[in-house]
């Protein structure tokens, strides 16, 4: 299959050596960064220099593609997906953003081809595990989703470091999240909801962020009576955000905020993802709860380590192309996570890295 894949940053890259590095993909990355595409050349991927920026030059390098994987930035998504439509090309992105998500949704209507958005983590991986574990009950009480991509050693106050987009960071701590409580819709504030639990021995906090539940409060709708989704940070980080965001205003000055992360945080190849969902409900005439955790470490050894974060992300992506293109999922329209099937993902050749990872057995 003809895949283009834009963007070769960090997840781009990964995303490239996997799908390459399969035999079954003859990929092309776009991007303006000549660096990064020369040392993808260097491993025999092919490379375009182009501004995924300007339609026009996106929509050139995007003809003959049959497929195109989007890893840029969120704001980027609906421009990449109006192009992979009129190039005829199916299109899968990482995006978490819940305003672009809906108009790749309108996109999607009535198309010849597919469009399947928020193929990474969270959105992505949680929402089909989310979904898999719902499907077992005969009536639903309550789903919960929490994810975190952590630094495996936390120095500075917040207790973080970068792991992925600033962008994509600042995004989901600033807009409204989707939710269900009591049965009824509802939109709850960012870095809200704040709770703390222990895994392993670990203490952590969590709290509302923005487009984490995909789709699942449309397809859920009617039938579960709480659902949320939770972003996981070592305990503190929150109040330093909200002190940040809310008490210096910088979130209606975004950029000077993502500019101070990224000079002053490094960025951390040694992380670790924490992926777990509770579920409760009604089976056979019981009230009970499922649940499915996993801690996901970074790879450090070989030539080209890679982060907990690019391992998930990537494989996620990466997973729901192969699935496409085996003929598991719908080969036109919009397609949500919870069509894929969780036996199969974790069965696929890039969605085994969930199943390498170690299974956590208690929550407390």
């Amino acid at each position: 299959m003809k895949t283009a894949l834009l963007g070769a940053g960090h997840i781009g890259q990964t995303i490239a050596r996997l799908l390459h590095g399969s035999g079954d993909y003859q990929v092309t990355v776009i991007d303006q960064n000549a660096a990064a595409l020369a040392r993808l050349a260097a491993e025999g991927i092919e490379g375009r220099l182009a501004d995924s920026a300007d339609s026009q030059a996106l929509a050139a390098a995007l003809r003959g593609q049959d497929s195109v994987v989007n890893a840029l930035p969120y704001h980027l998504a609906t421009r990449a997906a109006q192009a992979a439509k009129a190039a005829g090309c199916h299109y899968f992105d990482l995006t978490e953003d819940i305003a672009a998500t809906r108009e790749i949704k309108r996109l999607a209507a009535g198309a010849s081809t597919a469009f399947m958005p928020q193929c990474g983590l969270a959105p992505g991986f949680i929402g089909i595990v989310a979904h898999h574990l719902a499907r077992s009950f005969d009536s639903l009480h309550d789903v919960k989703m929490r994810v975190g991509a952590l630094p495996a050693f936390p120095t500075n106050a917040l207790k973080y470091n970068l792991t992925w987009s600033v962008d994509g960071l600042i995004n989901e701590y600033c807009h409204p999240c989707e939710a269900i409580h009591d049965g009824r819709a509802i939109e709850a504030l960012p870095l809200e909801g704040l709770e703390h639990f222990s895994l392993d021995g670990t203490e952590y906090e969590a709290f509302n962020t923005s487009g984490g539940l995909g789709t699942l409060c449309e397809t859920l709708q009617g039938q579960v009576r709480n659902l949320d989704y939770k972003t996981v940070r070592y305990p503190g980080h929150r109040d330093l955000m909200v002190m940040l965001l809310d008490d210096l205003q910088l979130k209606n000055d975004q950029q000077t905020l993502k500019d101070i992360m990224r000079r002053s945080m490094p960025a951390t190849m040694q992380d670790l993802v924490l992926v777990f969902v509770t579920v409760s409900g009604m089976r056979d005439g019981s009230l009970l709860q499922e649940v499915f955790a996993r801690k996901i470490f970074a790879e450090r050894d070989g030539a080209a380590p890679r982060s907990a974060i690019q391992i998930t992300t990537a494989a996620g992506v990466c997973a729901a192309l192969d699935l496409f293109r085996e003929g598991k999922l719908p080969q036109a329209g919009f397609i949500r996570q919870e069509q894929v099937k969780l036996p199969d993902f974790l069965a696929n050749r890039f969605g085994q890295a969930y199943q390498q990872s170690r299974q956590v057995e208690s929550i407390g």
